[in-house]
């Protein structure tokens, strides 16, 4: 018997824009600016980004699609999805345990590193940087890290923020909201590339950053500049979780899914390129080596605008232009995992917001305690942390495990199968679904996602 949240009532999105937007916000956020332009500088620049460009088409935007598909023809979340398009007697619905766990563990790290943006930024504005030495700096972050009480603060306004705007439903709080965000993140994101481009020397990091460097790919082993390109298209999506497919439960039929999907991944790809334009001008006017990571957000950038002039304000504007990516990602998911309990159990989106928003705040902890009280658990080896653990059992597990469900569900007669997936990925106006990808998408893919799980493991 189907639950009842399949009957209840599906609030949708008002427009095609809020639906590209959204979609863009769940895969936008900290890998396009603290992992796209070190990669990319490190394995040859623009031909990494041609590279990069190519593995983002053949192998993200095809299980975008899917997971579209599978949203829309259920109109339903991860949690009852597969209940309702799988072939009677199967199993695909198991699936649903996974995808929900793996938008926990994205919250559990996530949360903790918006809160660090937040705080920053708040640093930032009030000039509490202003006069450091690179060691001030780089103790400021040690501080925030070493507090307790500063981690749990932050982590918590974090995690308050998004909910708050979640519980106020789809069209008032989610899409309101994340429009206007993103509007405001590409506004910054073009002000400060223009800043930085404009700095003294900064030619020399255009030149880094934009001009094909084929001896660098050879010198790093072409191998490991395409499995670089690969991975890095693969997880800047956020796909396999269902985070995805929830947004599109939220559309109607009229437009193609397809088309959809290439907007959002066009969008995706311009903030990462458009942060590498404020990145490695910047580090390279100012003599500093670009850095991966939170070492470039948290030391390397503060520094930075340091030495800059007006380097409160830049510094405050790119520190807002980071908050609105990771808060856009943060509302984006938690929406996915309230909607999981609302089609799972029909409760109301107020009881999903209060039980998710305590629930999130305490799985968060163990990260947020892991560079204090906890500092002493290494999962991963010396010098790893319970946030590194987090990010590796999502990362490089269930994020490819589960496009693997959603590739061989779409695509396997044991599955919706392919005339169910391909009907729904072509319906609407605009650019169908190419039928001639039905052996790629069936056999050759999978192989690509089971390189990159195999890969992860052996990096």
């Amino acid at each position: 018997m189907l639950r009842k949240g399949i009957f209840m009532k599906r609030e949708h999105l008002s427009s095609r824009l809020g639906f590209i937007l959204i979609t863009a916000a769940c895969s936008i956020g900290l890998g396009n600016v603290w992992r796209f332009p070190y990669i990319t500088g490190k394995y040859g620049g623009a031909s990494f980004v041609l590279l990069y460009a190519i593995f983002l088409v053949i192998l993200g935007l095809p299980i975008v699609v899917m997971e579209f598909a599978v949203g829309r023809a259920s109109q339903r979340s991860a949690a009852l999805s597969f209940d309702i398009l799988e072939p009677k007697g199967t199993r695909w619905h198991w699936y649903k345990y996974m995808a929900i766990i793996g938008n926990y563990l994205l919250m559990m790290f996530y949360t903790v590193i918006t809160g660090w943006l937040i705080w920053y930024f708040v640093k930032m504005a009030k000039g509490d940087f202003v006069g450091l030495s690179s060691e001030g700096v780089s103790g400021a972050f040690g501080e925030l890290l070493s507090s307790p009480a500063i981690m749990v603060v932050c982590t918590i306004a974090a995690t308050a923020i998004a909910v708050f705007v979640c519980a106020q439903g789809i069209q008032k709080g989610v899409e309101r909201v994340t429009k206007l965000m993103m509007l405001f993140l590409f506004s910054l994101l073009v002000v400060l590339a223009v800043k930085a481009i404009l700095l003294p020397g900064a030619g020399k990091g255009l030149r880094y950053y934009l001009l094909p460097d084929f001896g660098a790919m050879v010198e790093n082993g072409i191998g490991e500049c395409i499995f670089a390109a690969m991975g890095q298209a693969f997880f800047t999506l956020s796909i396999g979780i269902g985070a995805l497919s929830v947004f599109g439960s939220r559309i109607d039929k009229s437009s193609s899914l397809t088309e959809n999907a290439i907007y959002m991944c066009v969008l995706d790809t311009l903030v990462a390129f458009l942060s590498g334009l404020i990145i490695f001008p910047a580090c390279f006017s100012f003599g500093v080596e670009p850095d991966s990571g939170p070492n470039l957000l948290f030391i390397t950038m503060p520094n930075i605008f340091n030495a800059m002039g007006g380097g409160r304000l830049w510094g405050s504007l790119f520190f807002l232009f980071m908050c609105f990516a990771a808060l856009t990602t943060l509302i984006a998911v938690i929406e996915n995992i309230m909607t999981f309990f609302m089609d799972l159990t029909g409760c109301s989106r107020r009881k999903a917001a209060i039980g998710n928003f305590i629930g999130i705040v305490l799985l968060s902890m163990p990260c947020a305690f892991g560079f204090n009280l906890l500092q002493g658990i290494q999962p991963l080896g010396p010098g790893s942390t319970i946030l590194d653990l987090e990010d590796f059992i999502l990362s490089n597990n269930i994020l490819p495990l589960g496009s693997l469900v959603f590739l061989f569900f779409c695509t396997c007669r044991y599955g919706w199968g392919w005339d169910g997936f391909y009907k729904e990925a072509c319906t609407g106006k605009g650019l169908p679904y190419p039928k001639a990808a039905r052996w790629y998408v069936t056999f050759g893919l999978p192989l690509i996602v089971l390189i990159v799980f195999v890969g992860g493991y052996l990096s």
